[in-house]
């Protein structure tokens, strides 16, 4: 690889100089390397992907040619790269200046200007991971969709538990009393399903999990199904509570009484730059023992 975007999340301490190290190192070995600016969060329309909004990264930015963006700062921003250039198909490799990083691959020193000699000479591969998509519909109309590396997550607003129900393939599945539901692909397995008590599955499986967030019955437990399933969750009409839905835990978006959300695999994949460097399961282990 010679060619990089850089994407910074500046609200780290340590994230413009890192940047400005990793720009300077890259082009002192012949590469380019233009760093993203500095954006805020927008709701502009983008018209490369319909009806969704790129957030923090306009794809038009991105030079032609790019042959990998840099994420800097930790999962969330890899998270929302993934989202706003999922149409680009190009690598994402992300770097962490935060807590945990389960999605990112590496931190700063010692490792950072090794993973990016790795990059360089194209010592990685490229995990394709799977993306959920959501269409929120009031009655016939849809009013909102998005896309999902991690997970869409309905929840409440207020302190009173929802009442919905959950449908698999046009067919009831259950009835829930509860916060909320997480619908998460197995790289969100390890994000708010984990906390959940959902299970931890391999990012390079292809399913869904459904783990109730607080249900208000003795029957608490995840569900995982084919990635081929096509998951209904509808809000009871009678309950009249605040609700909304948010897809990697991005800004909430409201739900009335009366509508659902229905959650399928996605046309789109994640492609995220693996160095190999460590197995997912000693990954896990080590995340575990930082909590």
């Amino acid at each position: 690889m010679k060619k990089f975007f850089l994407i910074a999340n500046r609200s780290k301490d340590a994230a413009q100089k890192t940047a400005d190290d990793i720009q300077n190192y890259l082009e002192e070995n012949g590469c380019r390397c233009m760093i993203s600016p500095e954006s805020l969060p927008t709701g502009i329309f983008d018209e490369k992907v319909p009806k969704r909004r790129y957030r923090y990264t306009n794809p038009d930015e991105v030079p032609d040619g790019t042959e990998c963006v840099i994420a800097l700062g930790g999962d969330g921003t890899l998270l929302q790269a993934s989202r706003d250039l999922a149409g680009l198909d190009i690598p994402l490799f992300g770097i962490n200046l935060g807590h945990l990083g389960y999605l990112t691959q590496v931190s700063s020193e010692p490792e950072l200007m090794p993973a990016l000699d790795c990059l360089m000479e194209g010592l990685f591969r490229v995990d394709r991971r799977m993306m959920l998509h959501g269409k929120i519909w009031s009655g016939d109309t849809v009013i909102s969709d998005d896309i999902a590396l991690n997970d869409v997550i309905l929840n409440r607003y207020g302190m009173d538990a929802l009442r919905f129900d959950v449908y698999v393939n046009d067919t009831v599945f259950n009835e829930y009393k509860a916060d909320g539901m997480i619908v998460a692909t197995p790289t969100g397995s390890t994000a708010y399903n984990l906390s959940a008590g959902g299970p931890i599955v391999d990012p390079g499986a292809k399913l869904m999990i459904l783990t109730p967030i607080c249900p208000h019955t003795l029957n608490s437990r995840s569900y995982v199904l084919p990635a081929s399933s096509k998951v209904s969750l509808r809000l009871d009409p009678e309950y009249r509570l605040r609700q909304c839905v948010s897809f990697d835990g991005g800004v909430p978006i409201k739900m009335m009484p009366g509508d659902r959300i229905d959650i399928e695999t996605a046309g789109l994949t994640a492609p995220l730059v693996n160095l190999d460097r460590v197995p997912f399961l000693e990954i896990i282990r080590r995340k575990m023992r930082q909590i």
